[in-house]
């Protein structure tokens, strides 16, 4: 007897009432249609005129049909039309931004070696150069419907280095995933591609299915450290294992030295509340942990904190069980000895929650015995830890895991400030002065990764060297120029940076 497929429904978390069944959840056999169908476009995709157009057109309708995409996400993840407006205009630029990178063509890492039989051992003619992987598997974030999901970075990073993709929906957006889906495939309809260059499934078992596909190359992941990490092990564990890039979770320490707290407690008081607060703090890059002097200066820092946060609205989070986790793990954390609330954080009603923050002192910390204050909690709440000597900093940073971002707040002249920012540079990808981590600007200069359980890569899922995540290098040696791809022929025709 065929068991029924399970129901997807949109639910609105504002009530927690279902809004609608939109799928139902993929079976083994859909998930290996899907990656069956991705694989056999991959050829479609090789014209690289052909992707930066695929590119382009899907941002161009994603803009068209922004009054539904907004609205369609803010019901399902009460995030609010101007937050998901300007994701949206995020996730738009960053699709024609790598149409441009795959235009300009420099991703493609062209080095030739010419014939030299001087050297020793002699040097044929090498002609090196980086192909895509084949169809990748997209696992969707929870706290970003569209820069982060469907139509993502990862989904346009893959794209653009020429692997069809098949994404794996996040339930606390269903809807929204199908109608970005929706969009994508008629905008590969429109430049001439295949629409199954973009596939989607839903359901935890689909997932899980996905990542041991024979046909699937690597994977992007952005989500959890448990559920990164049961699927890292999958990607490892097949026989033939994939490289699996997976974000996921990060502290994103501050440091705030002595001088730093002299100098603008106030002002420093003001911009982490709205940092951690942001989104209500369901950001990645959310300063989860601070490190602040005792002392006067210190204590005006705190009041500037409580404030700040003491002033936010309570807000609602992006699932019942995500509000569940944070109000369980903000109550334990405020349990533990030696730990007190200035703003205590928590649940405000039966949807919502209140930011908050816990202080404790560095030396309590340093003792043992409060790991869950130097492990992420999801939603708007920071710990603050004061430290009574700058001896105590170098000390506590050691507890840390790896994290995308680190943050030093200093002082000008300040003495501190290069030996603490060479001991913040080692625990993350990002290292900011005066400045705040929740934001990660789409530029070719940026990196959204770091050490684990930050990412399990070295790569960053933003800005233009994402797309290395999917290529891999291939040289040809001693090859007939007609053999050759055309890139890298003696011609250079098409004109590509080579070296």
């Amino acid at each position: 007897m065929a068991v029924a497929a399970e129901p997807v429904w949109s639910v609105d978390p504002r009530t927690g009432k279902p809004r609608e069944q939109v799928a139902v959840e993929a079976t083994v056999e859909d998930v290996d249609r899907a990656v069956t169908a991705a694989a056999a476009t991959r050829d479609a995709l090789a014209d690289r005129t052909v992707r930066a157009a695929l590119l382009r057109t899907a941002a161009d309708l994603l803009d068209e049909a922004r009054p539904d995409v907004v609205e369609t996400a803010d019901a399902e993840t009460a995030l609010g039309p101007v937050r998901l407006a300007g994701e949206l205009a995020r996730t738009t630029g960053q699709l024609r931004a790598f149409a441009d990178v795959v235009e300009e063509g420099a991703f493609l890492d062209v080095r030739i070696d010419l014939p030299n039989p001087t050297t020793t051992p002699p040097t044929p003619d090498l002609r090196r150069w980086k192909i895509p992987l084949g169809v990748v598997a997209v696992y969707s974030a929870s706290n970003f419907p569209l820069a982060f999901s469907v139509p993502g970075g990862d989904t346009a990073s893959a794209l653009a280095a020429g692997c069809p993709v098949v994404i794996k929906a996040h339930p606390d957006h269903p809807a929204t995933s199908e109608l970005c889906a929706s969009l994508l495939r008629r905008a590969a309809v429109k430049v001439g591609l295949p629409e199954d260059v973009v596939g989607l499934v839903h359901g935890f078992d689909a997932g899980v299915e996905l990542v041991r596909h024979p046909l699937i190359a690597a994977a992007g992941f952005t989500g959890s450290v448990r559920g990164g990490r049961a699927l890292f092990d999958a990607a490892a564990a097949r026989p033939v294992p994939i490289p699996f890039h997976g974000e996921l979770g990060s502290l994103n320490p501050v440091v705030i030295t002595s001088a730093a707290a002299e100098a603008r407690a106030a002002e420093i008081g003001a911009g982490l509340a709205a940092s951690m607060t942001l989104g209500q703090g369901q950001f990645c890059t959310k300063p989860g942990f601070v490190l602040a002097p005792a002392g006067e200066a210190g204590d005006r820092f705190v009041a500037a904190l409580a404030d700040g946060v003491g002033g936010t609205e309570p807000g609602v989070m992006l699932d019942a069980r995500m509000r569940g986790a944070f109000v369980a793990g903000a109550a334990e954390r405020a349990g533990l000895p030696g730990v007190t609330a200035p703003v205590p954080p928590g649940p405000a009603d039966e949807h919502t929650v209140t930011a908050g923050f816990l202080t404790v002192d560095a030396a309590t910390l340093l003792e043992g015995g409060h790991g869950e204050l130097l492990e992420e909690c999801f939603g708007p709440l920071t710990v603050v830890a004061r430290y009574g000597s700058p001896a105590e900093i170098p000390q506590v940073l050691a507890l840390l895991p790896g994290n995308l971002t680190a943050t030093l707040q200093m002082a000008d002249e300040d003495p501190e400030a290069a030996t603490l920012l060479a001991e913040l540079t080692p625990l993350a990808g990002r290292v900011l002065v005066n400045d705040w981590p929740t934001g990660v600007a789409v530029a070719g200069a940026q990196h959204h990764g770091g050490p684990y359980p930050a990412t399990t890569s070295t790569s960053t899922s933003v800005g233009a060297t994402a797309i290395e995540r999917w290529l891999r290098p291939v040289t040809y040696q001693s090859t007939p120029q007609h053999l050759l791809p055309p890139e890298l022929r003696d011609d250079n025709s098409p004109v590509l940076p080579r070296r």
